[in-house]
């Protein structure tokens, strides 16, 4: 039994709300921002009628690990999720904040997902199935599914408003944001993910693939400088695999949104609206592979 209900939605009368995504708010906070992860969980491009309680805690506190780890590799924008070192104006708001805020920097968003691929699943076996590539990327003849690639590979792909991101090649990114940009950018997606993976591999996970979004620091400063930002290497962004199951030629038990899209699957939902709400065991066992992913990869207990 689960006693603290998920956060569905925020309001703060004093803020300026800055943008509203599947599960994260964003307020304004003088020329910084506030990225509130709240329990929202979506599947097959919908927000679901139910949360996952302390989902938003795991994003937060995970990827504030993972910022501590690569800022010797990359810049990020994290500034603070400590609540006590949060500007006077967010003090109200404490309680709420607690563990699942980010106060960050602002920068100017690149408008390219950087993703990176160890393994073949996903969108990417099918493509695989269809054209023996993957984003323009030759790969290997005979892969089955959930193969580990000879090495990973960087898979650009254009960020939605709505519905799915759509997988390019890099020379397609390039046309976007440019061919310097586009190589300094895989260079850092690839050499994150290998940090990452070398990590979780530890600690008996596989990071099959994850994405990264990147920024460029505001005008008027370094605007070279490429900042790590929103999320990193977290079961929303990434696929997880226990090491201990993993068996190529299928799909593998995942950390992430496995049980919801099971059940999903299970009622024969046509993933169109009404959105559907969650059985409270399948809440329960999602929120519990969430912060087992946490703990695991953190050697830390949620806050």
């Amino acid at each position: 039994m689960i006693s603290t209900p998920p956060l569905l939605d925020t309001a703060f009368p004093d803020l300026k709300l800055h943008g509203r995504g599947k599960v994260r708010d964003i307020y304004e906070v003088g020329d910084q921002l506030l990225l509130v992860a709240t329990d929202r969980i979506s599947a097959f491009d919908y927000v679901l009628g139910s949360g996952i309680p302390d989902k938003g805690k795991v994003l937060t506190q995970l990827s504030a690990f993972w910022f501590e780890r690569m800022g010797d590799l990359v810049p990020h924008h994290m500034i603070a999720i400590d609540t006590a070192a949060f500007p006077a104006a967010l003090q109200p708001y404490a309680a709420t904040l607690r563990g699942r805020a980010m106060l960050c920097r602002r920068t100017r968003p690149i408008p390219i997902e950087c993703v990176a691929r160890g393994y073949l699943s996903g969108s990417g076996w099918k493509e695989y199935q269809q054209t023996g590539m993957v984003c323009g990327i030759a790969l290997p003849k005979g892969l089955k599914e959930s193969d580990r690639l000879p090495e990973p590979i960087f898979t650009p792909a254009t960020k939605a408003e709505t519905g799915h991101d759509v997988n390019i090649s890099e020379d397609e990114a390039a046309k976007i944001i440019g061919r310097e940009l586009t190589t300094r950018l895989r260079t850092l997606t690839l050499e994150i993910f290998r940090r990452g993976c070398e990590h979780a591999e530890s600690k008996g996970i596989i990071i099959a693939d994850t994405k990264f979004e990147f920024g460029l620091a505001p005008a008027g400063s370094n605007q070279d400088e490429i900042v790590l930002i929103d999320e990193v290497l977290t079961p929303d962004s990434s696929h997880f695999w226990p090491k201990d199951q993993y068996r190529p030629g299928g799909a593998v038990p995942s950390f992430d949104k496995q049980f919801v899209r099971d059940y999903l699957e299970e009622i024969k939902w046509n993933k169109q609206p009404p959105v559907p709400s969650l059985p409270e065991s399948v809440v329960t066992r999602t929120r519990e592979k969430y912060v087992e992913a946490f703990r695991r990869l953190s050697d830390r207990e949620l806050a």
